[in-house]
């Protein structure tokens, strides 16, 4: 659900790290235990690996120390700020094949809405996950990926561009997106602020949604509690 997956969907992003989104049951967290064993894999910050917190929407981190992974950080999570239930989630997965092996990767639209953070980075790569997705369109797209575009599109000349071929749909669209009503004027500077203007009130939101988190771990700090396995 992070850099990995924006490197498998074509839009490449240097990470050392692996981020997973996971099932928190009982018997998924046992065999994630054993997995973590296996790889040496040992808690770096609170809080613990429990149902109670990846619930709450806590990230999980452990850093790996066998041989050919050492080094390796592995982020874990069970849900993260607007996303749908891991259930719904997995339904719509994309599964690609590395070595042999199926790799399950959140869907495209729901990789974009796990990246709109309020970490800077994340959002040039939003950019660039939508841009290859529009760009390597084919001759006949789908209404559901048109709609798709114009939700999430963040290059304003794109989105212009596609608002002018698509303007029916981007009409019937406009009261859900004020980028998409600059779009239909092909004014690029007001698309462009308009787009800025929605990345600072999802910044907002994210930043809302991660201050009690935040607090529990300050709390969980200050307490010295166990970080075991």
């Amino acid at each position: 659900m992070g850099g990995q997956a924006c490197v498998f969907y074509g839009a490449a992003e240097f990470s050392r790290d692996l981020d997973l989104l996971i099932l928190a049951d009982p018997a998924n967290l046992e065999r994630l235990r054993t997995a973590l064993a296996d790889l040496e894999a040992k808690p770096i910050a609170v809080p613990r690996l429990d149902i109670e917190f990846l619930e709450k929407g806590h990230g999980v981190h452990f850093r790996c120390h066998r041989a050919d992974v050492t080094g390796l950080r592995i982020d874990l999570m069970s849900r993260y700020r607007g996303g749908a239930s891991f259930e719904d989630l997995w339904s719509r997965r994309t599964t690609i094949e590395v070595d042999g092996e199926p790799v399950e990767l959140l869907a495209l639209e729901d990789l974009v809405e796990a990246k709109k953070t309020q970490c800077d980075k994340d959002w040039p790569m939003i950019a660039r996950l939508m841009e290859r997705s529009y760009l390597t369109r084919g001759q006949k797209s789908s209404r559901a990926s048109v709609e798709f575009w114009l939700r999430e599109l963040r290059t304003p000349g794109l989105l212009c561009e596609l608002a002018e071929a698509q303007a029916t749909v981007a009409g019937e669209l406009v009261r859900t997106r004020p980028a998409i009503a600059a779009a239909l004027t092909a004014d690029t500077v007001e698309t462009a602020r308009a787009l800025a203007e929605e990345e600072f009130e999802e910044k907002r939101k994210d930043r809302e949604f991660w201050g009690p988190l935040k607090l529990e771990i300050e709390q969980l700090r200050r307490n010295g509690r166990n970080q075991k396995l």
